[in-house]
């Protein structure tokens, strides 16, 4: 149940994004949009358990150099390297530029930590 929690918490944040966040759009109307969402926010979940970790560690002396201000470019890739991926799975989820993915990144950093304090049991 709690994996089922943190995927609509994720959908939510990116749709959040998606209304926010100009160059960060997702395609479709209603249901389609929400399964969209959601299987990005698949995507995003198995990014963020696989890859990140591994990013994080290589770019630890930067974040130490920059007292941890790396993490936003860090986040902003991961979150460009999700729209890439749905962009490969024809999801119609679309991140336009570096820009885009570092606003979209705070967003759904910030609305996924306001909503998972709403979220818990």
């Amino acid at each position: 149940m709690n994996l089922i929690v943190r995927i609509v918490v994720t959908g939510v944040a990116l749709w959040v994004a998606t209304a926010l966040v100009p160059g960060v759009e997702v395609g479709g109307e209603g249901t389609d949009q929400a399964i969209t969402l959601g299987l990005v926010a698949v995507v995003f979940g198995v990014v963020n358990a696989v890859i990140a970790p591994i990013l994080k560690t290589l770019a630890l002396p930067l974040y130490v150099l920059t007292f941890g201000l790396f993490a936003l470019i860090v986040n902003a890739v991961l979150f460009q390297l999700v729209g890439w991926i749905a962009a490969q799975l024809a999801l119609d989820f679309v991140v336009e530029d570096f820009l885009a993915a570092l606003l979209g990144a705070v967003v759904v950093g910030l609305v996924s930590w306001a909503v998972g304090l709403l979220a818990r049991d």
